[in-house]
């Protein structure tokens, strides 16, 4: 039992630091390693990711008591995945959590044998980091959020909104694999359209402006960006220069509009995805193989309209686009 004398307590409290890490080495612990771009720790997650540390706290996990986790952020960098990757093997994670494509196959590329759980990646059989929705194979499944169907449908609401759009911006970060899939179904359906896309890579939030200005100077009306990471973190940046070239713009998650004061959102409901993909952990933590688990998709869609960028833009959305919307911000 700790006594109160100053060197016993400094003694006790590093015991009390050191237990998750004795104890996860000891087999008693499990260890989930969370690769992600978005910024945070352990103890203080990125919020995109509340829905999934809820629910393995639902679940009984509790960093520190019951599971050992290690937070590990790329920093906007994607290149930084493979290392982090093998940190995660180095490890000896019991299960590895990969919030973006880029994570993901980092992770499978350095492991056939720990579990992998992806929360809602975009395209998972075309990526190649599963074989199959129903058969996943190998050691990876989880969540997809179907990327490459969404853009289409952002653009489609895009045009729906504004009509006379002829020409639209896409900013696509194309270092993830998925974003190639995302522009190749978005100009397949642009021609149907009538729209004109210029495309825009961009590899860091340094990229954007110069982006923003080659898109003004080539006759963009409109803008949308691909779904990846880097423009969810960047967000506020993004709507601040769609604001000051005047582009209405459709963007992949809701909180855009709803926070950072961009025009429209069509997204998946994340955080279902999220709390479906820690039960997946569970499961795999308790004797589950990841081949026999299929890969699950989206069930929840959410559309989201900001009325006072909308008129700021001296634009007028008909009522029947207000009429798809869950959620209108006046």
């Amino acid at each position: 039992m700790c006594r109160s004398h100053s060197t016993m307590v400094r003694l006790c409290f590093l015991m009390a630091l050191l237990f998750p890490m004795v104890a996860s080495a000891q087999g008693t612990v499990p260890r989930l390693c969370f690769l992600t771009f978005d910024p945070g720790t352990a103890q203080s997650p990125s919020p995109r990711f509340d829905a999934f540390f809820h629910g393995l706290r639902d679940l009984g996990y509790v960093h520190g008591k019951t599971i050992a986790i290690d937070y590990l952020p790329a920093d906007g960098r994607s290149e930084r995945f493979p290392a982090l990757a093998a940190e995660c093997v180095r490890l000896r994670a019991n299960v590895i959590a990969a919030s973006t494509t880029p994570a993901a196959l980092a992770a499978k590329s350095r492991t056939s044998t720990i579990p992998i759980v992806m929360l809602g990646l975009g395209d998972p059989v075309g990526t190649g980091i599963v074989d199959s929705l129903a058969r996943p194979g190998g050691n990876v499944t989880g969540m997809s959020s179907v990327t490459t169907e969404l853009a289409v449908k952002r653009l489609q609401l895009l045009k729906q909104a504004v009509p006379k759009i002829s020409r639209v911006l896409v900013l696509a970060y194309l270092v993830d694999p998925i974003a190639p899939l995302q522009v190749k179904a978005l100009k397949e359906a642009a021609s149907s359209l009538g729209v004109t896309l210029h495309i825009r890579d961009v590899r860091t939030a340094d990229d954007f402006s110069a982006a923003f200005d080659a898109g003004t100077h080539e006759g963009a009306e409109g803008l949308l960006t691909t779904s990846a990471s880097i423009f969810h973190v960047h967000r506020a940046r993004v709507t601040e220069l769609a604001g000051r070239h005047g582009l209405p713009a459709i963007y992949p998650f809701a909180v855009y509009a709803v926070d950072s004061g961009g025009l429209m959102a069509y997204e998946i409901i994340e955080s279902d995805l999220h709390r479906r993909a820690a039960i997946y952990v569970d499961r795999i933590l308790k004797g589950a193989k990841p081949s026999d688990l299929a890969v699950q998709q989206p069930t929840k869609f959410k559309l989201v309209i900001n009325l006072k960028t909308a008129k700021a833009l001296g634009l007028t959305i008909s009522s029947s686009v207000l009429l798809q919307a869950d959620q209108v911000i006046q």
